[in-house]
């Protein structure tokens, strides 16, 4: 077949769960630049860390092994070591014996300062169970959300890449916030502030864009079970950050009989960021593969698989979902309100009536979806469909889905989850020089938007045998005096 005629995914295969550090092993043994991540990561000047790139086996698998190491001799990658253990350089992996090249951060004037009490992929100060006991201390930065904003501005990379890094460190950030019951501005998350993980998200974003990829399907999550350790005590694994996100993103667990955290926050905000897809597609053929070593030893080999996947071409995508979704993930600092737990449900009919589609976008509408859209398409045997496309609260998709079955043909109905960034609006009956009007009135950045309502500008025209952009364009003078 053509070649322009399939698509490409990226698929990971997280059946020993997931972290950040993984993550960018698994992309670079696809054949993600080194030397251009290497780059864009100097061009942050945060330093103080080595990065290792090498091979390992795991359960005799040979696979990439990454990992960031604090300057001075001791490995801070939360890279998946579930057992929350420190290893000394070059004995982070006691069943190999490779060497590793090293790369160097380029600005030694941050601090690290912190005990090793905590754990750098959470923000509960996890204490690491050691089998011998150290007691170096080193002061740990507490960044925030807006200082991770910073740095990535500086970052010598395409938008992209700093739009995809914002959105994982947001996905973090809003499920810290939520696990310490306060504002995202208000929080200083351990998290986003080591150093190692804003290493690993912004890798990931560096060798998701140098691999070419926009299509990403994310397989359930394998996690352990029991609990780890925090300075507050006991809490159950998967952890309150990890939950948060799973939750709000749609993200499907497989409980394992591991002991321990197998699904780290950062690699749950990587799943739930990357992932645009719901499934694997009915036919495809498997281009190439990469392995990304995690750090503890379980009864399967702890790798995170990556595939580059070629499949034949479905039906195209709907332009306006595209375009919507676009807006929807900018990063904070609009003026507007981030809205979570918001999905979209989708399907394609070629066997459906225009009369049957308008009653089903009705019922819809009246039954609470956001948003309904109808996108032209061509299906199977070159048949004219269309694809109809819901946008609803997640309490909402069971309605949605009984109304798409009664009312229409379909019998399948896609969904996944999406997040968008709204104004402040308020609705408002303004005097004007052809009577009362109903108008929506919208804030951006200290600036206010007036939309006259269509079915009042309708009325009116009918009512004074007006012109209608006479009549919107009036309506909004008079509703900003």
């Amino acid at each position: 077949m053509n070649k322009k005629n399939r698509e490409k995914y990226l698929y990971l295969e997280c059946s020993s769960g997931i972290s950040g550090d993984m993550t960018v092993g698994a992309l670079l043994d696809l054949g993600a630049s080194r030397e251009r991540l290497e780059k864009a990561l100097a061009s942050l000047d945060v330093g103080g860390y080595h990065l290792h790139f090498g091979r390992t086996k795991k359960s005799g698998i040979d696979a990439y092994d990454f990992n960031v190491h604090i300057e001075d001799g001791h490995d801070h990658s939360h890279g998946h070591s579930h057992d929350y253990e420190h290893h000394h350089e070059h004995k982070y992996d006691h069943d190999h014996g490779h060497g590793h090249d090293h790369g160097h951060g380029h600005d030694h004037g941050h601090s690290h300062d912190h005990e090793h009490g905590h754990d750098y992929e959470h923000g509960h100060d996890y204490e690491h169970g050691h089998d011998h006991e150290h007691h170096h201390e080193h002061t740990h930065a507490h960044r925030n959300l807006y200082d991770i904003l910073a740095i990535i501005d500086r970052l010598d990379a395409d938008e992209k890449v700093k739009a995809l890094a914002v959105k994982m460190f947001e996905i973090v950030a809003e499920a810290e916030s939520k696990a310490h019951g306060l504002p995202v501005e208000q929080v200083h998350f351990h998290e986003v502030g080591a150093v190692d993980s804003i290493v690993d998200i912004i890798s990931v974003a560096v060798c998701i864009h140098d691999l070419g990829i926009e299509r990403v399907i994310v397989s359930p999550l394998a996690e352990g079970q029991g609990y780890v350790r925090c300075q507050h005590g006991l809490i159950p694994v998967p952890v309150p950050a990890t939950v948060n996100i799973a939750s709000s993103h749609g993200l499907e667990f497989k409980k394992t009989d591991n002991q321990g955290e197998m699904v780290t926050p950062t690699g749950a905000a990587v799943a739930a960021a990357l992932r645009t897809e719901n499934g694997l597609p009915e036919r495809y053929t498997i281009e190439r593969i990469g392995l990304g070593a995690g750090k503890k030893d379980f009864n399967q080999p702890n790798i995170l698989r990556a595939m580059i996947l070629s499949a034949e071409r479905e039906v195209q995508r709907v332009e306006a979902q595209n375009h919507s979704r676009g807006k929807e993930q900018k990063a904070i600092g609009s003026s507007g309100s981030r809205e979570n737990g918001l999905w979209v449900l989708e399907t394609n009919l070629d066997d459906c009536t225009g009369e049957a589609l308008g009653f089903a976008m009705e019922l819809l509408l009246e039954s609470g979806a956001k948003d309904v859209w109808y996108t032209p398409a061509y299906m199977k045997k070159n048949r004219p469909a269309y694809v109809v496309s819901v946008l609803c609260d997640k309490d909402r998709i069971e309605e949605m889905e009984e109304i798409f079955f009664s009312a229409t043909t379909t019998i399948g109905i896609r969904r996944y989850p999406v997040e968008r960034t709204v104004l402040p609006r308020e609705q408002r009956k303004v005097s004007t020089r052809y009577g009362e009007a109903q108008v929506k009135i919208c804030r951006f950045k200290g600036k206010t938007r007036c939309y006259p309502e269509y079915e009042d500008v309708k009325r009116i025209c009918r009512e004074q045998s007006l012109n209608f952009m006479e009549v919107f364009h009036g309506i909004m003078e008079d509703a900003a005096k």
